[in-house]
Order: C-alpha cells, then structure tokens, then sequence
C-alpha cells in the first residue's frame, strides 16, 4: 500500500503523456451537450465518481446521477437514457452488476465513456470511448493511485469538456504537488486515532468523495468504525453521537464550502470532539498540513497525503495494510 500510494505522480504524468485522447472525448462531449451524466461504479471507484459529480455539476451545469448496478444486475428493469452520457470507472473492468449496468444503459441510448485501469478488460471492449486510468499494477487489496488516477482523469476531461485553459495549466503541475502532500506530516492524525473506536470523516461539495475513500480505507486498513457525511448531513442525526473525545476528520477545500467546513468543525469542538482538519481552520481543532493549488484538485492532494497517514496507523495499530481481513482485489458483484 505504502508503495502503490507513493507511485500516484507517476500515473498522472503516464495519463498526461495521453492527453490527445481526453481531448478527443472532451470535444466529443462539447458537441453531444448531454442532458445528463450518469455514473456507474463501485467501492472506491464510486467514490471518485462523487467527487465527479460536484465537478461535472460545478464546472459544467450539467446534472450528475449514480446508477444503482442492482436495477440492471438483479431487477433486470431497463432504463430510459436516450442522449446521456455514461461515465463508468473501474480499476479492473469485470464486476458482472457494472457491465450488465452499462450494457443496459447503451442499449437505451446513452453513450459510453469508459475510465478504466485495464485496457483490455470487458468494460473498455464495451465502452464508446476509452480514457486510460495509467494506475499500472495495482497489488494492494486497498486501492490508492487508481483512486488518485481516477479522480485526476476526472479533473482531466472536466478541463477539456470546459475547454478551461486554467484548469489545464493547473493539472500540469499535478503531479509535483503530489509529490509535495506526500511528504507532508500527518503523524498526528496517526496518533489520534491509534487507540480509536469509531469516528466521523466530514467533507463537503468537490472534498465530500474523498471523505467517503478515508472512511473505506480507515475500515479496510484499520479495522476502525468510521462514517462518512456530508457536513450538511451531520446535524440531521448523526450529531447526536458526537460526545467528549469523539474523532472527526475532516476535508475542507479553498472554495464555497469553506464557511461551512469552519462552522461545523467548531459545533464539533463545542461538543467535546477532538477534530483533524485538512484544509481551513478552527479553534481548537487539530491542523494538517496541506499544500495550496486550485479548489478543484485539492482533494487529490489531501486524499494522497491521507493515505501515507492511512499506512501508518494500520501499522501502528498492530496491522498489516496490506493483508485486510476478508477482502479481495478484484470483488465481482452481481
């Protein structure tokens, strides 16, 4: 894991080195002008697939859907997609529930845009147009650059969809950022949590996908109960459960979100919980370093800074990261 991890820069630069191809599927998209976009994923990937939700909605207008893969895989019902978009993302390619889910959606009409890490899997034969996740290798059963890869995929074709010049020049330097949050120190993030139960992972808008990975990864790596919400969420039940010493970690980026990021951490505080915040402040809270760029990308720097802490804390609760109990790499759903 701590290796995978570390090797998230390089598959950024590889996918750079295919750009003509998201810009073939960005123009492509630019001319379609689709309605709507519909997701399809899994586990991390649909986690990715939130974060291209706010990023499609924010930057584009255009309305983002999760497909449900158990309304094609299980209920066989068909659905009406005449115009849409597509957008499934996987590392491998081969779970049954997301092919017959894309399978289905072509057939009514939507048109296919595959970002997927194996390029000779089922997915990629089915799919209209193919962007390459570059991930390489990935043997850990927690999956991290093919996390990181997908959401800089999805930063890649927002940029050429948009046809943003700020946007491109921004993702440029992706990779030497990555580098950069992967040295950050979080060691106290690992040290909070070394004895920990349960906590809370908070983000919101373009940071809520990737409080929804640390979660998975805290429970993978961990074995530690932790739950991800919307900071939107959190006052709607969830609060309730916040006592003295409760955990929260929490992602906040550098845009419309950031007021509530603050607000909520200090609710937080004056309740008793011990809060770790990436990106913002608040008093009382517990800071962690991050490094500065567009809003937009934020989230991938603090996810890749995250997992070298994730790492850590699995090992320095008695773990093995790589060995998670009763999971496999590839997890096939019907």
């Amino acid at each position: 894991m701590f290796r995978e991890a570390a090797e998230a820069a390089d598959a950024v630069v590889r996918q750079a080195q295919a750009r003509t191809d998201v810009e073939r599927i960005g123009r492509a998209l630019r001319k379609r002008s689709p309605p709507v976009v519909i997701t399809c994923a899994r586990g991390s990937s649909d986690h990715a697939a939130t974060y291209a939700k706010y990023a499609i909605e924010t930057r584009i207008g255009v309305p983002v859907a999760s497909a449900a893969p158990s309304v094609a895989s299980l209920y066989g019902s068909p659905l009406k997609a005449a115009g849409a978009i597509c957008i499934a993302i996987s590392q491998a390619g081969r779970s049954p529930d997301l092919l017959a889910t894309v399978s289905g959606l072509k057939k009514a009409g939507a048109r296919v845009v595959a970002l997927v890490n194996e390029a000779d899997s089922p997915l990629a034969d089915m799919a209209d147009e193919v962007f390459g996740l570059a991930a390489g290798p990935e043997r850990s059963v927690a999956a991290t650059k093919s996390f990181i890869a997908s959401l800089a995929a999805i930063a890649l074709l927002v940029a050429e969809w948009s046809d943003d010049d700020a946007l491109r020049s921004d993702l440029g330097d992706l990779p030497s950022r990555l580098r950069g949050a992967w040295e950050l120190d979080w060691s106290e993030l690992v040290h909070g949590l070394k004895d920990a139960t349960d906590l809370y992972v908070l983000g919101r808008g373009l940071g809520y996908g990737i409080a929804q990975e640390a979660a998975l990864k805290l429970k993978e790596t961990s074995q530690l109960h932790a739950e991800a919400f919307s900071t939107a969420e959190l006052r709607h039940g969830p609060m309730a459960l916040v006592r003295e010493g409760f955990p929260a970690l929490m992602f906040g980026q550098s845009d419309q979100t950031g007021r509530n990021i603050g607000e909520t951490a200090t609710a937080l505080i004056e309740r008793g919980a011990r809060v770790f915040l990436a990106g913002g402040e608040a008093a009382g809270a517990t800071v962690l370093p991050t490094l500065g760029c567009a809003p937009l990308l934020e989230p991938i720097m603090q996810i890749q800074s995250f997992y070298r802490a994730a790492n850590a804390l699995a090992i320095a609760r008695g773990l093995d990261p790589d060995s998670p109990p009763h999971l496999a790499k590839v997890t096939e759903t019907r």
